[in-house]
């Protein structure tokens, strides 16, 4: 098959779609296809086979997100002369629309893969952002009202518009079973498959040598060393987790030290807000680290802490399970599809006190770290992206009127 990917950001993006479209293009071609993926121009990023950038406009939305020109006409020109079978669309918004555009002036069927809760990214829109601000910082409870019920507005236009674009298109991915529940509760009848974001043998290795560095350099002897991997952004929920880790302090004692690794726009703001917790020397704001490097970081830490509500998936998740740490995590969408509570960790509810105290129960009890330890790289290996290509191409291939026998993703394996 020759396949046509379609998203809004790519590499050196940061972030879980980039990390998911390159894998599934890779698993894919390994299996004989030809992916093509059409991806944002950025002004830093590096010429690459089978990538075809088109312009983005100059001004970026908060984080750093490019907004494509879908009137680039360089587009269709490449789309015409590489003679599609299928078009896979990664977003529903600029290069989805377009997607669907072209999908009809020249008869393809479109698969879609529902990435992102975009009703809880809203803030990402300059003038929502500021509308949300002034209703949470009012003393007027009318003006409070005022912007709540807005904001609502722009949350139910956004799902509407979901389920108008998913019901447009021949197949629909979602990367767990509760995101494909979410989908079907908001009126989507398009057949839904599950296609996790897939780990690759990699993400299972790491280096010995690079992993005592690090845990010489930001460790601290007698502490246990946490990480998070994020994105420093709001709806990534990480001061929760300083909360969480100011109480621990309180309880505990000096005993911890956690990696943040990421960037954002709101990494100021929580630095600023670790010395106002007196977690100045208990956290590294590591920054951005490249992909291939972050196993090395996942390998020399003892627990994963994550706290983010509005995942799909969480392939970091996955990433830190392959290496073997047990999780803490909040629960919320995409989250408790894959880490199973009790067994790969805990998962609780969005309650400080309660979050603190599962995470001194794994500080407490070895046995139970090793045991979750161990089941998280069971789990783990099972997301393998070689499996989660085969489960896509079964969906093309039943999309394209050629299905062949063959077993769609299940969560257990």
């Amino acid at each position: 098959m020759r396949i046509a990917m379609f998203t809004n950001n790519y590499k050196p993006f940061l972030g879980g779609v980039p990390i998911s479209i390159e894998r599934l293009a890779q698993g894919l071609r390994q299996l004989g296809h030809t992916v093509y993926v059409f991806a944002p121009r950025y002004g830093t990023e590096q010429d690459e086979a089978f990538v075809i950038r088109y312009r983005s406009r100059k001004k970026r939305l908060k984080g750093g997100i490019v907004v494509p020109d879908i009137f680039d006409l360089s587009i269709e020109t490449f789309f015409c002369v590489l003679e599609f079978d299928l078009i896979h669309v990664h977003h529903p918004m600029l290069m989805g629309q377009l997607a669907q555009r072209l999908a009809r002036r020249y008869n393809l069927p479109v698969v879609y893969t529902f990435h992102t809760r975009y009703e809880e990214y809203l803030h990402y829109i300059g003038m929502l952002d500021r509308l949300q601000k002034l209703g949470t910082g009012s003393r007027l409870k009318a003006v409070r009202s005022i912007c709540a019920k807005v904001f609502s507005v722009c949350r139910k236009l956004v799902l509407q518009h979901n389920r108008f674009f998913t019901n447009r298109c021949d197949l629909v991915f979602t990367p767990t079973p509760g995101m494909k529940d979410f989908l079907q509760e908001h009126g989507t009848v398009t057949d839904i498959e599950i296609l996790p974001t897939g780990l690759t043998e990699y993400d299972f290795q790491y280096n010995a040598d690079e992993v005592e560095r690090i845990r010489v350099q930001y460790g601290r002897p007698g502490k246990y060393l946490f990480c998070t991997v994020s994105r420093l952004e709001k709806e990534k929920n990480i001061n929760f987790i300083l909360e969480g880790l100011k109480q621990l302090k309180a309880n505990k004692g000096d005993c911890f030290r956690l990696l943040v690794i990421g960037d954002g726009s709101a990494k100021a703001e929580l630095e600023r807000e670790a010395v106002k917790l007196g977690l100045q020397d208990n956290l590294e704001f590591i920054g951005s680290i490249p992909h291939n490097e972050i196993r090395n970081f996942y390998q020399a830490c003892s627990i994963f802490l994550f706290a983010s509500q509005s995942e799909t998936q969480g392939i970091v998740l996955l990433e830190a399970m392959a290496a073997g740490l047990p999780v803490l995590a909040v629960k919320g969408s995409g989250v408790s599809d894959i880490v199973e509570n009790g067994e790969h960790g805990f998962v609780t509810e969005n309650d400080v006190l309660l979050w603190v105290s599962h995470l001194e129960k794994l500080l407490g009890d070895s046995n139970i770290r090793k045991k979750m330890s161990d089941e998280a790289r069971k789990e783990a290996v099972l997301y393998l992206h070689s499996s989660v290509a085969k489960t896509a191409e079964y969906g093309y291939q039943k999309v394209l009127g050629n299905e062949r026998q063959g077993v769609l993703w299940v969560a257990q394996g």
